[in-house]
């Protein structure tokens, strides 16, 4: 049996993807890191939306990571449905195979061709290969798709954008890691634009937590220079890891808690404890935009 074609694109979409085709490197379990800060920080918003939505926006050359995003997010949001979207027409035939009850694929790019505002665009290693001119455009274009907040209330744990007793729209996330998910930096906006910048990493890897600076998201990635916010913050950061050294005979989560507790004295720090034993810091997107 022949797989069916892609879904139609709904109405009211470009006939053209809007974008440009990525090198769709991927790899499975590469975007663990950003699928756990989701579930932690957004599940709530998904799990009290009527009928929430979640795009895996430029997947790759292989479908894992959209297959992976629903495993993940089905705890958190038992309804969340997923739609992979690839403006590569031959990834998307060969993704169809792996579609299931809540997860389908569709061609398209930055236009989103989804039915309905989703509560999240995942778009993980993606703008990398664009110029750091055209970000801001894609971004606004994406935030603009996104759910607008309802009003909704109920309390939320884990800190990050998500977090309070409020519903606060839709999520984007868009960041940058390594082929097999060790380090990774990402953005998290909201319809109103940027919130936050989260820092993640498999401890064991990093000698200082500067190491993080080449997969900063393409918007902070050439702003790690004398003068910029970013630049000022990794400084910081390798001083108060390297101040923590002696936590290190404790193990690296307790180094790196230790560090991020005393680099919160001066940076405006979003969550607590319990991300930062994951290996995660988040800090107000304020605190690092570029300058100019």
């Amino acid at each position: 049996m022949s797989p069916r074609p892609p879904s139609p694109r709904p109405s009211g979409s470009p006939l053209r993807p809007v974008g440009t085709v990525t090198r769709g490197t991927t790899n499975p379990n590469r975007l663990r890191r950003m699928d756990r800060w989701i579930a932690a920080t957004h599940g709530a918003v998904l799990r009290r939306a009527a009928d929430p939505l979640a795009v895996d926006l430029g997947y790759g050359a292989a479908p894992w990571t959209a297959v992976e995003l629903l495993t993940r997010l089905r705890p958190a949001a038992p309804r969340v449905q997923v739609v992979g979207v690839e403006i590569d027409p031959a990834r998307v035939a060969a993704a169809l195979p792996y579609e299931r009850e809540g997860l389908t694929f569709r061609h398209g790019g930055f236009e989103v061709p989804v039915e309905r505002p989703p509560h999240l665009i995942r778009a993980a290693n993606v703008l990398r290969q664009y110029d750091e001119e055209q970000v801001a455009a894609v971004w606004a274009r994406l935030c603009a798709r996104l759910a607008a907040p309802t009003g909704g209330g109920g309390k939320e744990g884990g800190g990050g954008p998500a977090g309070g007793s409020r519903d606060t729209g839709g999520l984007l996330v868009e960041g940058t890691c390594d082929e097999v998910g060790r380090r990774h930096v990402w953005v998290a906006l909201g319809p109103e634009g940027p919130r936050t910048v989260t820092f993640a990493a498999r401890l064991g890897s990093l000698d200082t937590p500067s190491d993080l600076a080449e997969r900063l998201p393409k918007a902070l990635i050439h702003r790690n220079v004398p003068g910029e916010p970013v630049h000022a913050f990794l400084r910081d950061f390798d001083r108060a890891w390297a101040a923590a050294a002696p936590y290190a005979s404790y193990g690296a989560r307790q180094r790196w808690t230790r560090a991020v507790r005393d680099l919160s004295a001066d940076w405006p720090v979003t969550d607590g404890p319990v991300r930062w034993r994951q290996g995660e810091v988040t800090v107000a997107w304020g605190a690092l935009a570029p300058r100019g």
